[in-house]
């Protein structure tokens, strides 16, 4: 199958910085696309349909802690200074996580949905294992780092010094930031907040990347049940409900999780355990009536409940 990767690069426009963010998502995307299957018979029903592929939004986990400090802030720093900003939060008292939604000035980049667990309110064994696995959590992201990438439209650095931001930057993300945990520690986690446990094996690792099937463009592939049942014919386990109704202002469904290896300790011994990884999502969003102006408008936002059953997704089978 030919592959259709470097969704973003197309997005970019002259400036540096819209650039360099373009390509962190690219890079963040071809992992990513490795390592959920069902992603590339996604890109081959789409490329077959003659459809166009935009991601919607991307979602990242974070677990939040006091010492060392870390939480949505640990992902959602670099995107800022990218040009990023808060634009909607959230609360699911029930999972006992918050999350924040970013939007980009260009409208063309996806969204970010960065969540975070309230350690605080788990109960006090399972809070101990995360504070153990988190007290080897590496350094936060450099400020100077940080002010390169806020000031690289003025900057404009050559290859190799952006070359080394990059790897800095997507480092950041592929590498678990904190030593592997331990097995045992992981299950008895996941038996309290599954949230937990997988954020835990994955750090900051990309949660999922989403297709927005409104941009496909063609007649087999506009809304959200026919793109399911294309790629359920294709092979793809897909979420049976959908979340929302048909004609609501957001609608969404998901691939099944793919598993793979992760790596844990069991003593002095590493190994490897087979975890729930991520998920492909598919979002459908329909227009709202703008209390300001009056005019129609897309819905950009997220809905909690629809989000609730969503984290699910990664729930071990």
């Amino acid at each position: 199958m030919t592959a259709i990767s470097g969704p973003h690069e197309r997005l970019a426009g002259d400036a540096n910085r819209e650039q360099f963010l373009a390509a962190v998502f690219d890079a963040l995307w071809e992992r990513y696309r490795s390592r959920v299957s069902y992603v590339q018979t996604y890109e081959k029903v789409v490329h077959e349909a003659g459809a166009t592929f935009f991601n919607d939004h991307i979602a990242f986990r974070t677990l939040a802690v006091q010492q060392p400090q870390a939480g949505i802030a640990s992902v959602s720093r670099v995107f800022e200074a990218l040009g990023y900003r808060a634009a909607g939060s959230y609360h699911f008292e029930d999972k006992q996580l918050s999350a924040i939604h970013f939007q980009h000035p260009n409208v063309q980049f996806p969204k970010l949905f960065v969540s975070e667990l309230k350690t605080w309110e788990l109960p006090a064994e399972s809070r101990s294992l995360i504070e153990l696995a988190l007290a080897a959590h590496r350094p936060q992201l450099r400020n100077d780092l940080l002010a390169e990438l806020a000031g690289l439209d003025q900057s404009k650095p050559t290859d190799s010094h952006r070359d080394l931001l990059m790897t800095e930057v997507v480092d950041w993300f592929h590498t678990l930031p904190w030593k592997a945990p331990e097995k045992a520690a992981v299950q008895k986690l996941n038996a309290v907040s599954q949230y937990g446990a997988w954020t835990l094996v994955h750090g900051y690792n990309v949660n999922h990347f989403t297709s927005l099937v409104n941009s496909h463009g063609v007649p087999q592939l506009n809304d959200l049940e026919k793109t399911m049942q294309a790629l359920a014919a294709a092979g793809v386990p897909i979420k049976t409900e959908i979340e929302g109704e048909r004609g609501s202002k957001l609608r969404q469904s998901a691939t099944e999780a793919v598993k793979i290896d992760v790596d844990v300790r069991e003593g002095a011994t590493n190994t490897k355990l087979p975890w729930s990884y991520a998920y492909f999502e598919l979002a459908e969003r329909n227009e709202i009536t703008d209390a300001a102006t009056g005019n129609k408008v897309r819905f950009e936002g997220f809905l909690g409940p629809q989000a609730t059953n969503l984290f699910e997704m990664t729930r071990l089978k």
